[in-house]
């Protein structure tokens, strides 16, 4: 029977300023998202006083003085560089290894004897080389190791590894059916909701369900998660995660923006940040949208939103190409004048690469631009985003996001190095 590890890291974010922070050790730590707007994480310790995710800052600003709370403004780059160590580490010690999410990953570990010392000493790894506690959840299926990795963080008992097997049946029932079955992997608050009408709330009573009547109802993806609960291994992360239908990049200004130089700047490096979450899920666009918005909340000032959806003659993955169309729909939006907010820009009709239709009437792209935006993507992987990048991206920096609160790029930055004193 094979055997599947989730190993995640524990309050990641807060976990990756701790590391170069001794002194917060136990101590409470919140990070705070773009422009520090609110909480998108927390350690146990912020938890225990009752601050609660994506709450905006200025409401638990006192508490926080209060209890003397570290706050951090979010620090992507160290978060980044430190996921990528910490799942280097994971790695060794799996068979195969597929990485979830930025503090996720599945391991295979078929045939190791002695799974829960084996599961000791890869948490005892990880801690020692890259300084992040981590939990490990051990099952038959995906499904299993990720509902295990959720028992061994809820309790305390566990010690941060819990395997199906080590429960006898009865036992293992009797625990699922204490787990609420929004925290069954793929089960998000919309099919929870729905299947809560069907009298199915809790792990048990999802993995009793009846397979046939779940596919009527939802779909083949939610059948096999019957399955996986039942130990049969199924699903990939592909059917899990799928690729996105859609592709957002957008950001609030710190400050508003009126000159036309600052959006395109903005738009341009929202385009290449697009182009390449496009490229990492193997997809094409045919449609790149921009929109451009005042601060509708400054109801003194002069409010304007621009709208504009611009089509490619190929569908493409070109940073370039999908960066120009961007801009020439800035261009169209534009109106001097206004102070604006945010910027954005969002692909759409989005397949596969290699199966979109082409325009037999135009010219074929070139085919080295894909050769070319491999090496890009390659290098900016190496040695951070942004090593290489096009011309329009730096014509202006005002359009950066606040981050006054943000802690050394300590791994990746030759100036920011910690130093001995």
């Amino acid at each position: 029977m094979p055997q599947f590890a989730l190993v995640d890291g524990n309050s990641f974010y807060a976990s990756c300023e701790r590391v170069f922070r001794p002194d917060l050790e136990d101590k409470p730590i919140v990070v705070l998202s773009n422009n520090d707007g609110c909480v998108v994480a927390r350690s146990a310790e912020a938890k225990a006083l009752g601050i609660k995710g994506f709450v905006p800052f200025f409401e638990i600003r006192d508490l926080c003085e209060k209890h003397g709370v570290a706050v951090f403004s979010s620090n992507y780059t160290l978060y980044g560089d430190m996921s990528h160590r910490m799942m280097q580490v994971i790695g060794r010690w799996g068979i195969e290894q597929e990485v979830y999410s930025v503090d996720e990953s599945f391991i295979t570990l078929d045939g190791i004897p002695d799974l829960r010392e084996y599961a000791t000493r890869l948490r005892a790894d990880v801690l020692l080389r890259v300084g992040i506690p981590t939990c490990v959840g051990i099952g038959s299926s995906k499904t299993l190791a990720k509902l295990a990795n959720h028992v061994g963080k809820v309790y305390p008992q566990a010690k941060g590894v819990f395997a199906w097997d080590w429960l006898t049946p009865e036992w293992q029932d009797k625990l699922m059916a204490r787990i609420e079955v929004g925290e069954v992997w793929g089960i998000g608050r919309r099919i929870s909701e729905r299947l809560a009408a069907m009298g199915v709330r809790t792990a048990l009573d999802l993995k009793r369900a009846d397979p046939r009547d779940i596919k009527r109802q939802f779909s083949v993806v939610v059948e096999r998660t019957v399955a996986e609960l039942n130990g049969v291994s199924c699903l990939s992360m592909e059917d899990v995660v799928p690729a996105k239908q859609q592709i957002i990049a957008s950001r609030s200004f710190a400050e508003l923006v009126s000159d036309h130089d600052t959006l395109a700047s903005c738009i341009s490096h929202h385009a290449c940040r697009a182009a390449e979450k496009l490229r990492h899920q193997r997809s094409v666009a045919r449609l790149v949208a921009v929109s451009i918005h005042t601060n509708r909340f400054r109801t003194q000032d002069a409010q304007y939103a621009g709208w504009l959806v611009v089509p490619l003659v190929h569908p493409s993955s070109d940073s370039a190409t999908i960066t120009c169309a961007a801009l020439a729909a800035l261009d169209h939006v534009y109106r001097p004048g206004y102070a604006y907010k945010k910027a954005g820009v969002v692909l759409m009709e989005i397949s596969p690469a290699g199966r979109d239709q082409r325009d037999l009437f135009a010219p074929l792209p070139d085919p080295r631009r894909a050769a070319l935006m491999a090496v890009m993507d390659s290098i900016n992987h190496e040695f951070g985003r942004g090593t290489l990048r096009l011309a329009s991206e730096g014509l202006h920096r005002g359009w950066a996001m606040r981050q006054e609160k943000r802690s050394s790029r300590w791994t990746t930055s030759w100036d920011e190095l910690p130093r001995a004193r």
